[in-house]
């Protein structure tokens, strides 16, 4: 099979098209025939060599999402068959033709989506239907701030959030992001570096009850002091710096919840459940079109730099994917 492999650690231009064996499926493991993966920054980090493969996964084939056909099954698989539409989460190996995972870390491909629609969608809906209702148990009518609004993960969130009625504040860098953040429904933007005055005169000096932040050290001291009490922070990335003071006394007085979450590091268990949840509550919600993947751009696989240095540069609205096979 053909697949993108990291020849070293370095610039998207170490990334180069190989031929890879064909994985064979064990046990309840499922092969898919994969048409398209979307692109993470996890992908960018491991690429560099700061974000290791797990080792269930491939050390030289970056990807964690993909959609594509069940091409063959192991003897112990209970809920697939050949030719049904999949889509998932993998610890890496997305880039490439063909993929194995575990039967319980798949779901059903709504029949509205494309493929490179539904590639779009694992990552960022999975993250952040984790984030708001089992990390922050997000409720009906509360008001949520997400930061990097223009990212995959920010614009699930927005919608999941909005579907329930919160009210969604967010920020960017980027007028043009915010304006279609607005478009996705958001409720009202915040300007940066200082947001924090904007916020608390748009919520009459309440504060918000849930953030998700991707970016860290730069937001923090304003993150909190923007939480109402009993607020929720989920830390799901760090592109701002991970080493930071932290007011211990705000934490206190408000009894905030500060919660990071990953993904990739969790145990078959952890995210079987978390495909579960994501079947069940994410997958009907795409189906009748109240949610939808925000596709920015589709790259040929055999230009997988490419689509690096355009994710790089934080051009994107919404997913980069990777057309990998036609159906």
């Amino acid at each position: 099979m053909k697949a993108i492999v990291i020849t070293q650690p370095g610039g998207p231009e170490v990334l180069a098209l190989a031929d890879r064996p064909l994985p064979e499926p064990v046990a309840a493991q499922v092969r898919v025939r994969v048409l398209a993966a979307g692109l993470n920054r996890l992908d960018i980090m491991q690429r560099q060599g700061k974000y290791p493969a797990p080792p269930t996964a491939p050390v030289d084939i970056p990807g964690v999402e993909f959609a594509g056909i069940v091409d063959a099954i192991g003897p112990q698989v209970q809920d697939w068959e050949i030719g049904q539409h999949v889509f998932g989460l993998v610890g890496g190996g997305a880039y490439a033709e063909y993929i194995i995972t575990h039967e319980r870390l798949l779901a059903s491909v709504p029949e509205n989506l494309s493929f490179p629609e539904a590639a779009a969608v694992p990552e960022a809906f999975m993250t952040a239907h984790d984030a708001l209702f089992t990390q922050a148990n997000l409720k009906m009518s509360e008001r949520v701030l997400i930061h990097a609004i223009g990212s995959g993960v920010a614009t699930a969130a927005l919608q999941l959030a909005n579907a329930i009625g919160c009210t969604t504040f967010g920020t960017s860098r980027t007028p043009e992001k915010l304006h279609r953040a607005q478009e996705l429904g958001l409720t009202q933007t915040l300007p940066l570096p200082e947001f924090l005055p904007a916020l608390q005169n748009a919520t009459n000096q309440q504060g918000v009850d849930v953030i998700i932040d991707f970016v860290g050290k730069l937001y923090l001291s304003q993150n909190l002091q923007a939480l109402s009490p009993q607020g929720r922070l989920v830390q799901v990335g760090l592109l701002g710096g991970n080493d930071a003071e932290i007011n211990l006394g705000v934490v206190l007085q408000k009894r905030l919840r500060i919660v990071g979450t990953a993904l990739r590091s969790r145990s078959l268990e952890e995210k079987a459940f978390v495909t579960r949840k994501f079947n069940d509550q994410v997958v009907p919600l795409l189906s009748n079109k109240k949610v939808r993947p925000i596709v920015d751009k589709v790259f040929p696989l055999s230009e997988a730099a490419q689509a690096h240095r355009y994710l790089e540069n934080n051009a994107n609205f919404g997913k980069v994917v990777l057309q990998v096979g036609d159906e």
